[in-house]
């Protein structure tokens, strides 16, 4: 195969939207089904990329992020700007990444700060792209279960109020994602738990459909 910089770029498949609608059980099915080569952007972005953030906040002779104050000082609507604000930021690192993958298998991207407006700007056909986004009823399910999510905020000050304000927050970005995508015609798939992962992932393999050997 021969390396282009923006190949992977062009070609690959981008799974985003709103966090607790599955994205990256989706897209481990469908790697499983198709040989894919799966990208999991939020394993990077809770890790590396912080050190980046925190290197970028130095050039602009900013302090670091004081997580304490982020989770008990701001509202949720202004937590969900700096979300924005940082998908903005971290988007060329997630390109880099992906540019460095060379594979004989489409390469399937998937993370909640996979932004559509931000997606666009790369992806050769939008039906690449597929958003999940999950209903009100399902995000406070989830929210409520996965002992991940029960998890956060043990260190804050306040846990349950960290929690509902994440909650918040994680609401208004989802619907962000979703009126985006719908505004470049990108296909939002709302999740609301009556169908397993396995039906989900049939619905996007089905939007993918040709681009996916493309």
């Amino acid at each position: 195969m021969r390396w282009t910089p923006d190949g992977t770029l062009r070609r690959a498949l981008w799974i985003g939207g709103g966090q607790w609608a599955g994205k990256t059980t989706v897209g481990a099915i469908l790697t499983g089904r198709y040989g894919l080569t799966h990208y999991h952007c939020d394993y990077h972005d809770s890790r590396s990329r912080e050190d980046r953030r925190f290197a970028a906040r130095v050039r602009r002779g900013e302090p670091p992020t004081d997580w304490s104050e982020y989770w008990t000082g701001l509202s949720a609507r202004e937590m969900a700007d700096r979300a924005l604000d940082d998908c903005a930021e971290a988007f060329p690192w997630v390109l880099d990444d992906l540019r460095a993958l060379v594979s004989p298998h489409p390469i399937l991207a998937d993370g909640w700060n996979l932004r559509p407006d931000l997606v666009a700007t790369v992806a050769d056909d939008l039906r690449r792209m597929v958003v999940l986004v999950p209903t009100e009823e399902w995000r406070r399910h989830q929210a409520a279960t996965l002992p991940r999510a029960a998890a956060f905020g043990a260190d804050l000050p306040d846990p349950a109020a960290a929690r509902r304000k994440r909650l918040e927050r994680d609401r208004i970005l989802a619907a962000d994602a979703a009126e985006r995508a719908r505004a470049l015609g990108v296909r939002v798939i709302e999740v609301d738990g009556s169908r397993d992962a396995g039906a989900v992932a049939d619905e996007v393999a089905d939007r993918f459909g040709a681009v996916m050997s493309a």
